[in-house]
């Protein structure tokens, strides 16, 4: 057996092994797949496993994560720190090799995939990352960043729609240093393929701009693999899909090639019967041969030469080049300049809606902070969120921050999180409210990751007005305060939509979501109310009663806060004291010591009425079971703004009333 078969027999086994131990996983794809792995890894993949986090290294992303023992058997073979111990640990507590791959948990993994066609869209976002690196800090003497983005597919991903959604714009983009492999093995979990799939998909994504290319023999013929990896490689104006036909499970006698093979062990004498059939010992399980182990510790020294001739050149630069070196390495680390602690953009005492305030505070921070790219989806006029005068990224304009992602939000959303997986750089995304449904799987994965994305949510509610329902979210706020690690902002004037722009680009262990009105809401006068810095406690209180104890306290988010004050004059001139609080954002307000918590809601005061444009639901936490919420519990209408606001009682004289209700029963 030439050493070639016997490393991909080994990738094989440890597979087939470490699922039938955990009497759980895939072993399908890893005994499929194992070929074009073991080429790509060992023949052309740039990496150190002694410097995982190398900057200029190759990414690979299992996509079709359900695969992750292919993955995990690579990292072991090649050097990093995942132990013959930690296979055979496959999917049992507090193992670092979980079922599905995780960053952060396992050395080597470069993005957490497992929700199918996630990996594909983290590929596209890691490849437009090392484009607008490389066009920042790039001279021609130091090509710091030239590195190519691997992502391995299989049928499943080729059917998810935010995988049609990336590779579309991926060609549109010609992101030639961008290779996918696609495992054509022509299996589901469900069966054959053919079921429910019966498209070309080499078409499809040749009239997306892409090459592809094909491999006949994906089990065996590792040298057309090898030579369809290095043809991808010479192409630099379009993103590469190499097909690569394979048999899952391949080697097992009675499961090779059906979907048996596909979610469940082999079994025990099926797992001996392959070993049989692939020239294997059938014992001890989690064999790996001595030459084995010498042919990837050769390739292992290969690339820590290229790291270190690397780490040489960016010596060399930073003497060249002190001011962007400089920078490179604050970026790099992920630190935020000093500037955004202190930087107070102009704040008009007019009327404004709070996307446009928004998009100016954005603007200044990207001054001071060339790191900040992003886009919307063809929404950019709307949301406010476009960088000016800072250029459009594309070919030939590689240096552009601002990204046309187009009417794709659920791959914008998974790009950003590939952006941020890439490092360097800190990305935004923005569309309106009602479609962070269509964003929130990449949502919840950046949030379950602590990737630093910022998701801009405009046109916050009903007052959107005429667009009607389908564009008036209702839910979403609460849907996106459910996800844990994920903080929501919304703002109630110009100057808290500042500080939750300096808090969001502060946060670097985690999402936030910023949310914006269409419509202007009035200006805060703060040498009256307190200062808008109490945002980052979460909530704080605005406007204090005029007695020592408030009788009532009033409870705002977002465009609602001005209710809420103008509610309170009704109810002070009425002789009852009453509180505003301001909460832009439950998350932080619920991580604040018990006793500043207290302060704002004092738990003897239970005249308590929240006031948001959305659901009641969920308020009940700083309400009390005594308390009462005014907010919106059924879909909105088309109608203008004023009319909705006044029909569903978003109304200063409904939170009066709402107060006076709760109050009558006592007095």
């Amino acid at each position: 057996m030439s050493i070639d078969a016997l490393c991909i027999n080994t990738l094989r086994t440890l597979a087939m092994d470490a699922v039938q131990k955990a009497d759980s996983g895939h072993p399908g794809l890893p005994m499929g797949a194992a070929p074009m792995a073991y080429v790509l890894w060992q023949r052309h993949l740039k990496h150190d496993p002694s410097n995982p986090h190398w900057p200029d290294r190759d990414r690979f992303v299992l996509s079709a994560g359900h695969g992750s023992m292919l993955l995990y058997g690579l990292l072991h073979l090649m050097g990093y720190a995942v132990t013959l111990d930690d296979l055979k640990a496959f999917r049992q507590w507090q193992s670092n090799t979980p079922g599905h791959p995780e960053v952060g948990v396992t050395p080597g993994v470069e993005a957490t995939t497992g929700p199918l066609g996630q990996g594909n869209a983290n590929a596209v976002g890691m490849a437009i990352a090392e484009r607008m690196l490389a066009a920042r800090y790039n001279r021609p003497e130091f090509p710091l960043f030239d590195h190519f983005t691997y992502a391995l597919m299989g049928d499943g991903c080729a059917m998810e729609g935010i995988t049609s959604e990336a590779a579309s714009l991926a060609g549109h983009l010609q992101l030639g240093k961008l290779i996918v492999f696609y495992d054509s093995n022509d299996v589901t979990l469900d069966g054959p393929a053919q079921v429910s799939m019966s498209e070309d998909v080499g078409a499809r994504y040749s009239a997306y701009g892409w090459q592809v290319l094909s491999v006949a023999n994906g089990d065996t013929d590792i040298s057309a693999i090898d030579s369809a990896i290095s043809e991808a490689k010479e192409e630099s104006g379009r993103p590469t899909l190499i097909i690569v036909k394979t048999t899952i499970g391949f080697g097992s006698p009675k499961k090779a090639g059906t979907s048996a093979a596909h979610g469940s062990p082999l079994g025990v004498e099926e797992v001996a019967a392959t070993k049989r059939a692939l020239g294997w010992p059938e014992s001890p399980p989690f064999y790996v041969p001595n030459e084995v182990r010498a042919h990837f510790l050769k390739a292992e020294k290969a690339n820590r030469g290229r790291r270190l001739h690397w780490e040489e050149l960016l010596s060399r630069y930073r003497r060249a080049n002190p001011q962007l070196g400089a920078e490179l390495d604050r970026v790099l680390a992920g630190k935020v300049p000093s500037a955004v602690h202190s930087l107070a953009p102009p704040i008009t005492s007019a009327p404004i809606e709070t996307r446009s305030a928004a998009g100016a505070a954005q603007n200044a921070f990207a001054l001071e902070m060339p790191e900040l790219v992003g886009g919307d989806a063809d929404l950019g006029g709307s949301t406010k969120s476009v960088l000016k005068d800072l250029g459009s990224f594309g070919p030939g304009h590689w240096g552009g921050r601002n990204i046309h992602f187009g009417v794709r939000e659920h791959a914008m959303a998974a790009i950003a999180n590939g952006i941020c997986y890439h490092g360097g750089l800190r990305p935004f995304v923005a569309t309106f409210l009602v479609f962070s449904d269509y964003m929130r799987p990449a949502v919840r994965l950046a949030a379950m990751n602590h990737l630093p994305v910022t998701f801009i949510w405009t046109h916050d509610s009903i007052a959107i007005g005429e667009d009607g329902p389908t564009h008036q979210p209702i839910e979403h706020l609460m849907a996106m305060r459910a996800i844990p690690n994920l903080v929501i902002f919304r703002p109630a004037d110009a100057a808290e939509t500042i500080e939750a722009w300096r808090s969001a680009l502060l946060r670097t262990d985690g999402p936030t979501g910023l949310v914006f009105t269409r419509q202007k809401v009035p200006f805060i006068d703060r040498t009256v109310c307190a200062a808008a810095d109490g945002l980052h406690c979460g909530a704080y209180v605005l406007a204090e009663a005029s007695a020592s104890t408030p009788k009532a306290i009033l409870i705002g988010t977002g465009s609602e806060v001005a209710v809420a004050l103008e509610a309170r004059e009704v109810l002070e001139k009425a002789h009852v004291p009453t509180r505003v609080v301001s909460m832009p954002s439950m998350e932080l307000f619920a991580k604040q010591p018990e006793s500043y918590r207290d302060a704002v809601l004092p738990p003897a005061v239970t005249c308590r009425v929240s006031v948001e444009c959305g659901i009641t639901w969920g308020w009940e936490r700083w309400t009390g079971s005594a308390g009462a919420s005014v907010g919106i519990d059924r879909f909105g209408a088309s109608a203008p703004a004023s009319t909705l606001l006044r029909e569903y009682g978003i109304t200063p004289q409904n939170v009066v009333d709402t107060v006076r209700r709760l109050l009558s029963p006592r007095d």
